[in-house]
């Protein structure tokens, strides 16, 4: 069932409104006013059933879900700090101090999946319109635009064969004992020390040993692995139950070195081996991130995860289609690396490469050389925002948790807009009522 609709209320004799209390000159009681929240309501009406139990308020599911991504906090810690903090509760639309949880940090997780990353873009778009009415962006700079890809990690264990093969192992033998299976030999305590031993060797660098062990450890496996799929075949329940097990298993066992689409975690098959040339980080495991963000002002206009590991050129299509959707505004000149090069955008004369020498202008080459400053905004988004590493399950939770963190960088610049601006109005003030009246001395 749908969020309850929010009525006025009457007052209370005992307790003051939050507005007669706090410094309506704080960034976030401003921002507060600045964003729609009408809007909310009518986007998400879609995905709330009309029979069940009446849902959380949306301002306040969204205000949480800004907050957690502006200031890089879990769910759990974004609701406990909501009770200490009365901006926050102002921001998700509290009228008076909550001594109590607003929700339990579950809802959270559970109010994601329900919206989705099509239902999430609205976050996106909201922030975007919310900077152009705060002037921390200017309209024109929508159409100048800087595009490049990172890789967002996922929050999996750095994968190694031994460690694949003894996790699926254990789940295999886990789930047999759950469904009433009984195996010849379970291999448990034996793939356990072929896993220690190849850990050993390796460390010692004697790796034919290293090499034998894990032939060992990969032995077992495959001897469960077949015990099991022998006993479910018979069962049409369990052959369903035990099929995704099972497939991925199968994945884990034929893949070889140099495989394509290798699997590298159990819990996450979504993961890919993305290398982007850092000499400190050869490889990451993770998912692609396209972004694109304002040349000027490096507000985040398309943040897509893409599905596996795509040339970079072949995305820049769908990242201005991102924009597009997100602005309403074609873009005009759009900046790129030569990583870029051979892309899939049909109007190539608005899209400009580093280190091109045709075609510029003396406006387009002060531009071209600003495109670099969007690493700089990625590194922001890692350290300070949740793009750094991606608790969200699925590739879903790929999509989502990279438009949450772009709206949450832009949230980030505005707030800082605010800030300054309300800094500079202040000294302004005071410069002028420092200055002498001449009108009484002439």
């Amino acid at each position: 069932m749908g969020p309850k609709p929010t009525l006025p209320t009457s007052g209370d004799l005992y307790r003051s409104r939050l507005d007669q209390i706090l410094d309506q000159r704080h960034e976030l009681f401003r921002l507060a006013g600045l964003i729609d929240w009408d809007r909310f309501d009518h986007e998400f009406g879609r995905f709330y059933r009309p029979l069940g139990r009446p849902a959380k308020p949306t301002r306040l599911m969204v205000g949480l879900s800004y907050l957690q991504h502006t200031f890089n906090l879990s769910d759990e810690a974004v609701v406990q700090r909501w009770i200490e903090n009365p901006y926050w509760q102002w921001f998700c639309g509290c009228e008076y101090f909550q001594h109590q949880l607003p929700c339990d940090p579950s809802s959270l997780t559970r109010w994601r999946k329900r919206l989705g990353p099509e239902g999430l873009e609205t976050l996106l778009a909201a922030t975007i319109q919310a900077g152009l009415n705060t002037g921390a962006v200017q309209p024109s700079s929508l159409e100048r635009i800087s595009v490049d890809t990172t890789v967002q990690p996922k929050a999996i264990t750095h994968p190694t064969d031994a460690k694949l093969y003894l996790k699926a192992l254990h789940a295999l033998v886990r789930q047999a004992r759950r469904h009433g299976l009984t195996l010849r030999q379970a291999h448990t305590r034996l793939a356990k020390r072929a896993a220690v031993q190849v850990g050993r060797y390796a460390h010692a660098r004697q790796m034919r040993r290293m090499r034998r062990e894990l032939k060992r450890l990969k032995t077992y496996l495959g001897r469960v692995y077949r015990d099991v799929a022998r006993k479910v075949a018979g069962d049409e329940g369990l052959a369903l139950r035990f099929a995704p097990l099972l497939g991925l298993t199968e994945r884990l066992l034929m893949q070889e070195r140099t495989s394509k689409n290798k699997l590298y975690s159990l819990h996450a098959p979504e993961v890919v081996c993305i290398a982007k040339g850092k000499a400190h980080r050869p490889y990451e495991f993770g998912s692609k991130v396209a972004l694109a963000v304002t040349n000027r002002e490096g507000f985040v206009l398309a943040s897509k995860s893409l599905e596996g590991n795509p040339y970079d050129g072949h995305t820049l299509d769908a990242t201005i289609d991102q924009v597009i959707a997100m602005t309403d505004v074609e873009p005009a000149r759009i900046y790129v690396d030569q990583g870029y090069r051979g892309h899939d955008y049909a109007k190539t004369d608005q899209v400009f490469i580093t280190r091109q020498r045709r075609g510029l202008t003396p406006t387009i080459k002060r531009e071209l050389r600003r495109r670099s400053a969007i690493e700089p905004m990625i590194g922001h988004m890692k350290a300070d925002g949740r793009l750094g590493r991606n608790h969200l399950l699925g590739a879903a939770g790929d999509a989502i948790n990279a438009l949450l963190v772009a709206a949450g960088h832009n949230l980030r610049l505005i707030l800082n807009w605010l800030r300054v601006f309300m800094a500079w109005l202040v000294a302004a003030l005071i410069n002028l009522s420092a200055q002498p009246d001449t009108s009484q001395v002439a």
